[in-house]
């Protein structure tokens, strides 16, 4: 599809931009491995402090380039699929929001000293710049997501089927649109108050609670465009099919019914909510594990095919007929990298998920250990590898440094599975997160210090230097990429796999009897859970 120089100067840039503040969200990832070590003693690194590090970290990884790049994603796929351009002075509006408040945040954070760790979370509080760039971002993502619709609607008129990718990044916005309702609750109607000094005090618990009916639904605005990849890019990159797109579908609508009542899980230490609503909600983030699993099927079977179609006919030697080292095929090992991490990363999960064992390990090192093998394998490989990918189709140009690239996602893997081990056995040790272990237990000057914990903050160390190191060489990877000679057409590409089984289902088609579930399942799960948080506060 030709793009016009408007959409392609649009999606260029809302991924290049976030990937460049992406180079200072890595540095602050390593100065914080050499913070936990005790490499660095110190309150500060070149006049920046660890927390502002940490809040940096933070909120460029988990909020700057996730955002940016949902919202890239679903202009390429929405213009793809749907073969008519969206609206482009409206995108471009969303935009410059989005790049203006991702200023303003970065002025609050690197002038203004905030350090609330990224979160919004009392009582720690942030000046007003913090929240007005946050508001800023979110609200240039709902535009944007808003302005796919009457594109969309106007297809459907035209079309019965919603396409794949289309009904994924559709999912993924839905989600993303109800978990920031009660963010922006918290935002507009506590923390800004608070921060202006219009009020002296807030209900600590009731901001807490908003907080997380956004803070792990947050998790699937991250990963459903990457299985959005898996299912629609992966299998055409291969040369397989998709082994059931009818699994595609559901797993997404079984996402927007389940990704929001399941916050108070993260609250188990939290008093003043019921016990019962906490085993309920425990019980329910059990259940948005399935469609993960549903996936963790449809895509080994859809490897498998692959595989067999390479000339296997053994039970597992479909294994090694996959394109593990192809450096034209580049983008799958950044895919299979992820799912190996994410093998790790959903398992490790059910331990936070537990009601008994989350007390062992929570506000432990554990919890950031799992984290990154989520959030930073299969989402993170995801995300830097569909951008490259999309990067030369709208330049029209050559990917360089190929050998390079291929290094990237598997000195990826091998550092987040020991910085991820490093972090999580010394978290069930009582290793704590968000610390300035430089200052205190990694430091033998310190009355705090702790010999026993070193040996796992070194292998912590050891694993986030190799992460590093995949990640300059990503950079540089990325960078000549675009200064390199145009060689091809620009176009707008996205590679669209055949599924094995088709998924014409009209009820797999549309939103409406999802999202009426979605939100009667939130109404039923966080009623009693708010009736006790004022009661048990006094309102």
């Amino acid at each position: 599809m030709k793009i016009s120089k408007s959409l392609k100067n649009l999606i260029f840039w809302e991924i290049t931009f976030p990937m460049i503040l992406l180079i200072f969200g890595i540095y602050h990832g390593f100065m914080q491995v050499l913070y936990r070590a005790g490499i660095i003693k110190s309150f500060d690194f070149l006049g920046i402090t660890y927390y502002q590090g940490l809040t940096l970290h933070g909120v460029i990884n988990a909020i700057v380039l996730t955002t940016f790049f949902g919202v890239a994603f679903g202009n390429a796929i929405v213009s793809y699929f749907l073969k008519r351009e969206i609206n482009l002075k409206i995108a471009w509006f969303s935009f410059w929001l989005m790049f203006v408040g991702t200023l303003i945040t970065a002025y609050s954070i690197l002038i203004q000293k905030t350090d609330v760790l990224y979160t919004f979370y009392p009582p720690l509080v942030a000046p007003p710049t913090f929240y007005l760039g946050a508001v800023l971002i979110v609200i240039g993502s709902w535009i944007a997501f808003f302005n796919w619709i009457p594109t969309y609607l106007n297809y459907k008129k035209e079309n019965k089927e919603t396409p794949l990718a289309v009904y994924g990044i559709f999912s993924t916005f839905i989600i993303w649109f109800l978990c920031t309702i009660p963010v922006a609750i918290e935002i507009l109607f506590m923390l800004l108050p608070k921060s202006l000094g219009i009020v002296k005090e807030i209900n600590n618990l009731l901001a807490r609670t908003l907080f997380w009916m956004f803070g792990h639904a947050l998790v699937y605005f991250w990963l459903l465009p990457i299985y959005v990849g898996l299912y629609v890019i992966m299998p055409k990159t291969i040369n397989s099919k998709l082994f059931s797109e009818t699994f595609a579908r559901l797993t997404f609508a079984l996402f927007i019914i389940f990704s929001i009542p399941v916050g108070v899980h993260h609250q188990f230490a939290d008093p003043g909510i019921g016990t019962i609503w906490k085993l309920i909600q425990g019980f329910l983030t059990f259940i948005v594990a399935i469609p993960s699993f549903i996936t963790a099927f449809t895509i080994s079977a859809t490897l498998e095919y692959a595989g067999r179609k390479n000339g296997s006919n053994g039970l597992f030697s479909w294994l090694f007929k996959l394109p593990y080292f192809d450096k034209e095929k580049w983008l799958f090992v950044y895919f299979i990298s992820g799912l190996i991490i994410f093998i790790f990363g959903g398992i490790t999960g059910i331990v936070n998920a537990s009601y008994n064992v989350n007390l062992v390990v929570h506000n432990t090192s554990y919890v950031p250990g799992h984290f990154h093998l989520t959030l930073g394998g299969l989402v993170f490989l995801g995300i830097i590898g569909i951008s490259l990918h999309l990067i030369t189709k709208i330049t029209g140009k050559e990917i360089q440094l190929k050998f390079l690239n291929l290094l990237v996602p598997y000195l990826w893997l091998i550092g987040s599975l020991i910085f991820g081990f490093g972090m999580m056995a010394g978290g069930i040790l009582g290793i704590p997160r968000r610390t300035n272990m430089g200052l205190t237990y990694s430091n033998p000057d310190s009355p705090l210090f702790n010999p026993h914990w070193q040996v796992w903050n070194y292998i912590s160390f050891f694993g986030g230097t190799i992460m590093f190191l995949a990640m300059v060489i990503y950079f540089i990877v990325f960078f000549s990429t675009i200064f390199s000679k145009k060689i091809k057409e620009e176009i707008l590409e996205i590679e669209s796999s055949e599924p094995y089984e088709n998924g014409h289902n009209k009820i797999l088609n549309e939103f409406k009897l999802w999202l009426f579930l979605a939100i009667i399942l939130i109404i039923l799960a966080y009623t009693f859970v708010y009736y006790d948080v004022f009661r048990a506060t006094g309102g």
